[in-house]
């Protein structure tokens, strides 16, 4: 899992962080697999091999909003506290998972991501294109955050959600415009069209959800990659 690069407050401390909300770890081992954090390294994005040898599969976690140079736009003014070093190194790590077939999958900001590393581009402020505010409807928080998405019947965003319609819990302002190559559309909000969840036909296990089902203990999306993981390195999971 890729953390984020934050500034944070701990003890008496107040500096910057390497960090990962603790339940997308948790939703991790409650499918009994093994959560390692992969921090911010300038080092790997020239060769992510040394990394992706250790690991059975990659999860791109939620975050900042992702800087609008990576796909060649200016920042919009609701784009805020880009964390630049943070979008290269992951982009980096994906387009290296996607072409060694390794599980990937995104979560919120890591589905924006996952189509930002295949050349796609981001809406980058929701509210503006579709005049509502229900995709983040509290700032910092779940609460009134569910909504429906339904996805395509027989499609990976499917199979791992164990239904075509699906209820979520969200928390985003940005998301896809432009897809990217090779991606397809498998999910859409049932607010407003919104692509809520992406995939690549080509490739074992590559999934991005808009949605966070790490908080969500009756979701199986994650369950449902971690067993990919474990196939692919022919182990049992945990």
């Amino acid at each position: 899992m890729c953390a984020a690069l934050e500034r944070a407050r701990w003890s008496v401390w107040d500096q910057e962080a390497l960090l990962l909300p603790r339940n997308y770890v948790e939703a991790v081992q409650r499918a009994d697999g093994l959560a390692l954090i992969l921090p911010v390294d300038a080092l790997l994005v020239e060769d992510p091999s040394e990394v992706l040898d250790l690991i059975d599969g990659l999860v791109l976690a939620g975050g900042a909003d992702i800087d609008p140079g990576s796909y060649g736009e200016q920042a919009h003014a609701e784009t805020v506290d880009t964390v630049p070093e943070r979008d290269v190194f992951e982009i980096a790590l994906t387009r290296a998972a996607i072409d060694r077939d390794l599980p990937v999958l995104g979560i919120c900001r890591g589905m924006q991501l996952i189509n930002v590393a295949r050349g796609g581009t981001l809406l980058q402020h929701l509210p503006e294109r579709f005049g509502h505010h229900e995709h983040r409807r509290v700032v910092g928080s779940f609460d009134g955050a569910d909504h429906d998405v339904l996805l395509t019947k027989g499609s990976l965003a499917a199979r791992a959600a164990g239904e075509v319609r699906h209820a979520t819990k969200s928390h985003h302002h940005q998301g896809i415009d432009r897809l990217g190559e090779g991606l397809v559309v498998s999910g859409v909000s049932t607010l407003d069209d919104l692509p809520e969840a992406i995939e690549l036909p080509d490739r074992r296990f590559v999934l991005g959800v808009q949605w966070h089902p790490e908080a969500d203990t009756a979701s199986t999306v994650v369950g449902a990659f971690v067993a990919e993981a474990a196939a692919r390195a022919g182990v049992p999971a945990r």
